[in-house]
């Protein structure tokens, strides 16, 4: 198991980390019958995506680097096929208290007749898992998307009798929509009113804008390229800035929305859309920079860049900062030290590393 061979005296040492808690959001577990139901409509819409089971299997240990580096698919696949206990060793190896866990599949493209009791199996099967070690997991939510109605109901079952705390969605919704299409309307309704967060996590693009932008080269490059080297991360930006644009922030006041990877490129130019797509133009009642500001937070998914973390926090607070490491794609290795050391007040530290999660989640309810 990954980080089983770092002593937690270590991970625990400087800074007054002792105090320090750490919750992790964006990690994930595999729900195994929603895999199999599965498989066969990813293939035929994602061809390059089995790919990375295939190809260069990345090798952290190789890297020499002490902070979380992308592990081979191979290795992510041991461990999630592993008992949820072996886990709690990694992460006491590695100084992370809790794990908000998330199912990795795309519930959406199963069928509408399989999908909602695909995703209650799965709900169940991760409710389980926080109820046996409640101090250590909590959970996102899996929903059909491609049945809103029965995504209303999963979703009120999920959070009022499950316990789960919040729910993620996995790239697009359907195949010709975002989350912003109307038809989705009384699902982000009932988020607001329940005020239980939306995890937009990147899957891979459109078929059609995968053919043209990202298609064309060796194969294992256009696998990598399409997904997590550029692709998924750019559609699951424009997924929250489409939210943004359709008004359902002025609609919604009370939906809150997560985003991995320091935001999927979107920070970094809210000034530009500001600048160029006003109230005026937008019809909208704030900015994009103020509603992005109020109604969005992120996490670093384990891309642990002091450069980009410094952006981050001037442009957005830390107030707006939850941690995550992305495991097990992801190493927990470095992650603690990275936010032991990094040069900002006890306070912030403490927000960042599980008091804004805490809140946003509602964990301590």
């Amino acid at each position: 198991m990954e980080g089983a061979q770092e002593s937690t005296d270590e991970t625990n040492s400087g800074n007054g980390s002792a105090e320090l808690r750490i919750i992790c959001l964006e990690e994930h577990v595999v729900d195994f019958a929603m895999a199999d139901a599965t498989r066969a409509a990813l293939e035929t819409r994602f061809p390059y995506f089995k790919l990375s089971d295939d190809g260069y299997q990345d090798d952290p240990d190789a890297s020499g680097q002490d902070r979380p580096m992308l592990q081979g698919s191979k290795v992510t696949q041991s461990i999630m096929k592993a008992p949820i206990d072996d886990r709690l060793a990694a992460m006491d190896a590695n100084g992370i208290d809790m794990q908000v866990l998330s199912d990795t599949n795309f519930p959406q493209f199963a069928s509408k007749r399989q999908g909602p009791e695909l995703t209650r199996a799965a709900n169940d099967h991760l409710a389980e898992i926080v109820a046996r070690y409640p101090d250590r997991f909590a959970g996102f939510a899996t929903l059909p998307w491609q049945d809103p109605d029965a995504a209303v109901r999963e979703i009120d079952r999920a959070v009022g009798d499950l316990g789960l705390a919040a729910t993620m969605l996995s790239g697009h919704p359907a195949d010709d929509a975002l989350a912003d299409d109307r038809r989705f309307e009384p699902l982000l309704a009932r988020l607001s009113e329940l005020r239980v967060p939306l995890y937009i996590h990147p899957g891979p693009p459109f078929q059609d804008v995968q053919r043209q932008y990202y298609a064309g080269f060796a194969e294992e490059v256009t696998s990598r390229f399409s997904l997590a080297g550029w692709g998924w991360h750019s559609e699951a930006g424009m997924h929250v800035v489409r939210l943004i644009l359709s008004g359902v922030f002025d609609r919604h006041r009370d939906l809150q929305v997560i985003s991995g990877h320091w935001g999927e490129m979107v920070p970094f130019f809210l000034q530009r859309m500001d600048d160029v797509l006003p109230p005026a133009v937008t019809g909208l009642s704030r900015t994009i920079s103020q509603t992005y500001r109020e109604h969005v937070s992120v996490t670093p998914s384990g891309l642990l860049y002091d450069h980009q973390f410094e952006f981050i926090l001037k442009e957005l607070g830390a107030d707006r900062i939850m941690f995550s490491v992305d495991y097990p794609y992801y190493t927990m290795t470095g992650a603690r030290r990275w936010l032991e050391k990094l040069d900002i007040v006890e306070d912030a530290r403490g927000a960042i590393g599980s008091g804004n999660a805490e809140r946003l989640l509602r964990l301590n309810r």
